[in-house]
């Protein structure tokens, strides 16, 4: 009767990861195919940039400034075994995240790209850096994903095994959008 019970149980438990995975999956498309559709500028956009677009990177670096501390935040809870202020810093950095992701989308819909003058002696450095935040921020949508997921659970096991990838990559990505944002702002045009 127990061992039928615990078939039962992780049945609908893999079925639930699976359900999961799927919409972690679905959400990661969805989101990149955004990022490269705004990139190609194959949709229409609007004759006129609205205002609030020239206040949207510095709003994004900001937001990838609190994120990076809350990330710090976050590690210090943990070590300290507050697992009650860690997830709570966990929660409020995915949610800024969320808000950058959402402004980001916003700001590439409705502004003309900034480009690096290709003269700057910098121009490099930043290419390195803006590449590599690039592929990295696209690569860890799905790792937080999934991280949360084992952590709201209290899978620990899991969500230890996946931290050790995401934390590092997640913290580089915060890290380097400031980085971008202060290496490109002297050139754009508003």
């Amino acid at each position: 009767m127990i061992s039928k019970f615990y078939f039962m149980n992780t049945t609908n438990q893999t079925n639930q990861d699976k359900l999961y995975f799927k919409v972690v999956a679905a959400i990661s498309v969805f989101v990149f195919a955004t990022v490269i559709v705004l990139n190609r500028k194959i949709l229409p956009r609007p004759e006129v940039v609205p205002s609030f677009a020239y206040v949207l990177p510095k709003l994004n670096a900001i937001i990838n400034a609190t994120c990076t501390l809350l990330l710090l935040i976050s590690l210090y809870f943990i070590k300290q075994k507050n697992i009650a202020a860690h997830k709570r810093t966990n929660i409020i950095t995915f949610i800024l995240s969320s808000i950058f992701l959402v402004s980001y989308i916003i700001y590439h819909y409705l502004a003309n790209e900034t480009s690096f003058p290709a003269d700057n002696p910098l121009r490099t450095l930043y290419l390195i850096i803006l590449i590599s935040h690039i592929i990295l921020a696209a690569s860890v949508l799905p790792l937080i994903l999934i991280a949360f997921y084992y952590g709201l659970k209290m899978d620990v096991v899991k969500h230890k095994k996946i931290v050790r990838f995401t934390y590092p990559i997640w913290l580089y990505v915060t890290i380097t959008g400031v980085v971008v944002y202060l290496m490109i702002s002297p050139y754009y045009n508003f």
